[in-house]
C-alpha cells in the first residue's frame, strides 16, 4: 500500500465520518497526524501509528 502523504494531501480513510464522507485532508504532518473532513470540515488529530492503520490511499500528493 502507498503510504505517501504531505501537508495538503488528499487521503481516504477506511471509515466513513458521520457527516457521510472518507476523504480528508491532512493539515499537520508530525508525530500526530491532523487531517480535516472535506464534507464538514471537522478537525481530527490521531497518533501517527493509528492513522496509518485506519488510511485507506493517498488520492492527492
Amino acid at each position: 500500500m502507498n503510504k505517501d502523504y504531505k501537508l495538503g494531501s488528499i487521503v481516504v480513510m477506511k471509515k466513513n465520518h458521520p457527516c457521510g464522507t472518507n476523504e480528508w485532508e491532512v493539515v499537520r504532518v508530525g508525530a500526530d497526524i491532523k487531517i480535516r473532513c472535506i464534507n464538514c470540515n471537522r478537525f481530527i488529530m490521531l497518533p501517527r501509528i493509528e492513522f496509518n492503520k485506519k488510511l485507506k490511499k493517498v488520492l492527492e500528493y
